[in-house]
């Protein structure tokens, strides 16, 4: 019986290079599987097609000669003459799932390599005032760092780690199944290819011991909540000689007494008396600069918004500083005497005489309102 066309068991086209075929093989070799198709002859031997096609594709002299020859061409050079179940497929399965079983294909490819440090995040919590104009401030990070009487190796001074004798410093044993064979890291040395009988005192083996390091942050004007600084290599330690994680550094501005900040712009709200309210005055607003003076006009309501140019925040990123807006609130006076009360009583006698509609137009406009509602429900 003839055999069908390797590329057409992966379903490439003949000009697909090698990350097509493996992507091709992966997916059939998913579908496929024994392990997923338990008792199904047909999915096995589905399964055996296209790792044999997969092992001559692969391979830059196989695929060559069967492109020339068919297949004939790799018969000849000892490949593709059935699949047998020989360690030649545990290879191929190394080499395509590998990433899965954390391992590397072919012999010798599974040692566990070196590794860059992890990131770390420290929160900074910030006045509004050391946000909004910048500062340096000094933290405590505890952190893992490379043990220095052992320079970070684990081993005891005047020793070394060994050879792990379960893998022989590969890092991956090899387990079969049938025809099936599947590399997993070593139980025994957790990858490494090598073990510490004398471990270092000072880390126990580990490499890495913990401390507590202090660094000098500066913190550039304008940092709101939410943005990061990096400290480039101040994470954690690598392993093996790699380089260090970063340290981003979180802030956090703290809740400010009287401004609220959006953005570039500062909020803030301001009482009144109700005399300064209804003839007009000064009013002397807070800003992070220092004190400014701000003209309240005659008859000014409640809720009014006054706009301080330049006085919110310059962005962080460049830019104009934002404003300072400022509301008035208009407070009622409490804890009036009687002589008080007489007088505000015999005031508002007097605009009473004149009608809302004149002192009061709110006032005047909403009862009217009022009225045109509830005329409206009786028809």
């Amino acid at each position: 019986m003839s055999k069908r066309d390797y590329y057409e068991i992966l379903s490439v086209e003949r000009s697909a290079d090698g990350k097509e075929v493996k992507k091709a093989y992966r997916r059939m070799a998913m579908k496929y599987h024994p392990d997923r198709n338990p008792d199904d002859t047909s999915a096995e031997a589905k399964f055996k097609e296209a790792t044999e096609a997969y092992e001559v594709l692969s391979s830059e002299q196989k695929r060559q000669a069967y492109d020339q020859y068919g297949h004939a061409g790799v018969e000849q050079n000892g490949g593709g003459g059935g699949f047998s179940g020989s360690g030649n497929f545990g290879d191929i399965f190394g080499d395509v799932f590998g990433d899965i079983f954390g391992g590397a294909g072919g012999a010798g490819g599974g040692r566990a390599r070196s590794s860059r440090g992890a990131d770390l995040r420290y929160t900074l919590d910030l006045d509004l005032e050391s946000a909004v104009k910048g500062t340096n401030v000094k933290i405590r990070v505890p952190s893992h760092v490379s043990c220095k009487p052992c320079n970070g190796s684990g081993a005891a001074k005047g020793s070394k780690p060994e050879t792990c004798t379960t893998c022989q410093g590969v890092g991956q044993v090899r387990m079969q199944q049938g025809f099936f064979s599947v590399q997993q890291t070593c139980p025994h040395c957790r990858g490494q290819g090598t073990m510490i009988k004398n471990p270092c005192k000072s880390c126990h083996g580990a490499g890495t011991i913990q401390e507590q390091k202090t660094l000098s942050v500066k913190v550039p004007p304008g940092v709101d909540t939410g943005d990061r600084i990096r400290l480039a290599g101040e994470g954690e330690a690598g392993t093996h000689g790699a380089p260090a994680g970063d340290l981003y550094v979180q802030v956090s501005v703290k809740e400010h007494p009287i401004f609220v900040r959006e953005g570039k712009n500062l909020y803030c709200d301001a009482p009144i008396s109700l005399v300064d309210a209804a003839l007009g005055g000064e009013l002397e607003v807070p800003t992070l600069d220092g004190r400014v003076k701000l003209k309240i006009p005659a008859e000014t309501q409640t809720g009014k918004m006054f706009r301080l140019r330049g006085k919110g925040v310059a962005p962080v990123r460049g830019g104009a500083a934002g404003d300072l807006m400022c509301r008035v609130i208009v407070e009622t006076p409490v804890n009036l005497s009687k002589k008080q009360k007489d007088l505000l009583q015999e005031f508002q006698s007097t605009l009473d005489k004149e009608g809302d509609k004149r002192h009061a137009p709110k006032k005047h406009t909403w009862f009217e309102g009022v009225k045109s509602f509830f005329d409206d429900m009786k028809l």
